[in-house]
C-alpha cells in the first residue's frame, strides 16, 4: 500500500492495485443497485396488485357486514396506496435500474483497461497515462451518477458570447 504522505515513485503495481480497487468498488456497487432495482420492482407489482384487488374486495357485498371488516378493507386500500406511492418516489429519486447498468458497464470498462494495461509489456507502460485513463473513466462515470440522480436540477443555460 502506498502512504501517500510519503510519496514515491508510481509503478505499475500502484495502478493495478487502483484498478483492483475501483473494479472492486463497481461490482460491488452493481450488486447493491441489482438488488435494490428488483426489491423495488416486486413490491411495485405486488403493491400495485394489493391496490386493485383490495379495493375492488371492499366493494363487494358480503364484506359490509361485520362493519369492522368493512372499515378493515376501507383503510387497507389508501395504505397500500400511499406504500406503493413511496416505493415509486424511491425508484424515481435513486434510479436503480440504471444505476446497476452503469455500474457493469463501468466495471467492465474498468477490466478492459486493466487486462490492456496488463497486456502491455512493462517497459512501454505509460504510468501517466493509464492514471489519467483509469481517473477519466471514473470522473465520466461520476458525472454521469449526479446527471442522473439531479436530471430534474436547473441548469445555467449556456452563454453565448452576446451581452444581454
Amino acid at each position: 500500500m502506498i502512504d501517500l504522505n510519503n510519496p514515491k515513485v508510481v509503478d505499475g503495481e500502484y495502478v493495478l492495485s487502483q484498478y483492483k480497487n475501483k473494479i472492486d468498488y463497481y461490482w460491488g456497487a452493481s450488486r447493491s443497485n441489482k438488488h435494490a432495482f428488483k426489491r423495488y420492482r416486486t413490491w411495485t407489482i405486488i403493491l400495485g396488485s394489493l391496490v386493485t384487488l383490495v379495493s375492488s374486495i371492499s366493494a363487494a357485498e358480503f364484506l359490509q357486514n361485520p362493519e369492522w371488516l368493512k372499515n378493515v378493507f376501507s383503510v387497507a386500500t389508501p395504505i397500500i396506496a400511499a406504500t406503493l406511492t413511496v416505493i415509486s418516489g424511491l425508484g424515481q429519486n435513486f434510479h436503480w435500474g440504471s444505476t446497476w447498468r452503469d455500474m457493469v458497464i463501468n466495471a467492465t470498462r474498468l477490466e478492459k483497461e486493466r487486462d490492456r494495461f496488463l497486456a502491455t509489456k512493462p517497459e512501454k507502460r505509460d504510468i501517466e497515462k493509464e492514471l489519467d485513463i483509469l481517473n477519466s473513466i471514473i470522473l465520466e462515470e461520476t458525472r454521469n451518477f449526479f446527471q442522473r440522480v439531479l436530471d430534474s436540477e436547473i441548469k445555467p443555460k449556456e452563454q453565448n458570447g452576446s451581452a444581454g
